[in-house]
C-alpha cells in the first residue's frame, strides 16, 4: 500500500485506534490493582443509554451533546453501584453487574424503541464503532500531515481522542502518588491526610472520560478489552508498577496496530474476500497477549505477590 492510499484510508483509524487503547489501558492498570476492574466493563456499558437520551433531547450526534449525555450516565452509573451496594448490603461486583446491565439494557431497548436507524445510531455502531470509516478524504499522501488545509479535514475523533489520551496520561502523571498510596495502603493514605475517596472517584471519572471518548469512534467491545487485557497481561510481566503501566502501553500499543492490520488483510491472506471487524479483531488479539502473558510471563505462578511502589 503507498502512502497516498494508507495516509488517507488507514492512517486515521490507526492512531485512533492507538489513542483509544492507551487512554483507556493507563487508568485501567490502578482499577486492576484496586480490584475495581470491572467498573471500565460498566462504564463502557452505561454510556449507551446517556449517548441515545442525548441524541433524543438535541436531535444531533454532534461530538459534546454525545459526551455530556454519557459523561452523565456513567456518574450515574457509580452512584447508582455505590447505593446498591449500601443498601443491598452486597459485594461491589454484584452490585456493578446488576448496575450496568440494567443500564445496558435499557440503553439497548431505547435504541429499538426509537427512530434512530437514520444517523446511523443502533445496537451495531454501540458494539463495534465505526473505526473503518474514520477515513481523512482531504490527504493526499504523507505530504498531507504537513498540510494545515488538509488537517483541518482530519476526522474530528482523531483530535478528540488524542487530547483524551493526552489529558488522562497528564492526570496519571500528576497524581502518580496519591494514586500509588491510596492503591496500596489506604489506611497510611488516609494517616497523613489524603482524601482517599476523591482519589478514588477521581480515578473512576478519568476511566469514565477515556471510555466516553472511545465509545463513539471505537465502541464498547474495545473499551472493555483495554481496560482489562493490557493491564492484566502487564501485571503478569512484572512487579514494578511503573514497568505495569509501560508494559500495558506495549500491549495496548501492539493490540490496537496488530489488530487493525489483521482485521483488513488477514481474511485475504487465508483466501477470503471481506475483512472482519477491526474493534473485534483488537479486542481479539489483546486476549491472545493476555493469554500468553498467562503462559509465559515471568510473574505468572506470583501474580498475589505485592507490587513494588
Amino acid at each position: 500500500m503507498t502512502g497516498a492510499e494508507f495516509v488517507p484510508l488507514s492512517l486515521p483509524p490507526l492512531v485512533i485506534g492507538i489513542c483509544a487503547a492507551i487512554a483507556c489501558a493507563v487508568p485501567g492498570n490502578f482499577l486492576l490493582l484496586r480490584k475495581q476492574a470491572l467498573i471500565g466493563d460498566a462504564i463502557s456499558h452505561v454510556v449507551l443509554p446517556g449517548i441515545v437520551l442525548a441524541f433524543l433531547v438535541t436531535g444531533t450526534l454532534s461530538a459534546w451533546p454525545m459526551m455530556i449525555g454519557a459523561g452523565i450516565a456513567a456518574l450515574v452509573a457509580v452512584g447508582l453501584i455505590e447505593a446498591v451496594r449500601r443498601l443491598g448490603r452486597i459485594e461491589p461486583g454484584a452490585a456493578m453487574g446488576v448496575v450496568f446491565t440494567a443500564m445496558f439494557a435499557g440503553g439497548v431497548l431505547l435504541l429499538e424503541q426509537s427512530d434512530t436507524s437514520s444517523v446511523h445510531l443502533d445496537v451495531e455502531h454501540a458494539l463495534y464503532g465505526n473505526l473503518e470509516s474514520l477515513i481523512w478524504l482531504d490527504a493526499t499522501g504523507w505530504s498531507s500531515l504537513f498540510d494545515l488545509e488538509a488537517l483541518a479535514g482530519m476526522p474530528p475523533e482523531l483530535w478528540r481522542m488524542a487530547i483524551t489520551t493526552l489529558v488522562v496520561l497528564v492526570m496519571c502523571v500528576l497524581f502518580w502518588r496519591p494514586l500509588k498510596l491510596s492503591t496500596f495502603d489506604e489506611g497510611f493514605a488516609q494517616t497523613i491526610g489524603l482524601p482517599v475517596n476523591l482519589i478514588g472517584l477521581g480515578l473512576v471519572v478519568t476511566a469514565a472520560i477515556a471510555a466516553v471518548a472511545a465509545f463513539d469512534a471505537v465502541g464498547s467491545i474495545i473499551v472493555i478489552a483495554m481496560f482489562i487485557c493490557p493491564p492484566a497481561a502487564a501485571r503478569m510481566m512484572t512487579n514494578s508498577l511503573e514497568a505495569q503501566v509501560l508494559w500495558s502501553v506495549v500491549f495496548a500499543t501492539v493490540s490496537a496496530v496488530l489488530g487493525y492490520v489483521l482485521a483488513g488483510y488477514g481474511p485475504l491472506w487465508l483466501g477470503f474476500e471481506n475483512a472482519v471487524s477491526a474493534a473485534g479483531m483488537i479486542a481479539t488479539v489483546s486476549g491472545g497477549i493476555l493469554a500468553l502473558a498467562a503462559a509465559f510471563g515471568p510473574c505468572r505462578t506470583r501474580s498475589g505477590a505485592p507490587v513494588e511502589v
